[in-house]
């Protein structure tokens, strides 16, 4: 378990790293970063910045998701080797759909997105079984 353990720190990290690109777009384009009203700056932002926070909206939802599919794999006492490589699967798929994201290549970011949520639904329905 402690594989996906850490699987499930770096899920809740790529949020962030997220943020952080957009807030590096946020100042290159716009010329300096409100922090009084962010969100209707980022409401400005055009392409790889304006990806770069959609993205970061998609991994805090995929958090969720993929929080549940662990726990659930945890509590049910899920066969281990799978649900290590399931976590590892939606890392990788995770991280494939933040680069296609911020490329702008929307047809392979679906199917990484796709190839991530097969993940969390397999840990869940290992747990049912």
């Amino acid at each position: 378990m402690t594989t996906v353990l850490w699987c499930l720190l770096l899920v809740a990290i790529m949020p962030i790293l997220l943020a952080f690109v957009g807030a590096y777009c946020r100042g290159k384009q716009l010329g300096h970063m409100d922090n009084n009203n962010p969100r209707q700056q980022v409401a400005e932002l055009t392409g790889v910045g304006s990806r770069a926070y959609a993205a970061q909206q998609n991994a805090w939802e995929a958090l969720a998701v993929f929080t549940a599919a662990v726990v659930s794999a945890y509590i049910s006492q899920a066969d281990p080797a799978i649900t290590t490589n399931l976590a590892l699967g939606f890392v990788g798929f995770r991280i494939l759909h933040a680069g296609f994201y911020l490329a702008d290549l929307a047809a392979l970011r679906s199917l990484a997105f796709m190839g991530g949520m097969v993940c969390a639904v397999w840990m869940f329905v290992q747990a049912l079984v």
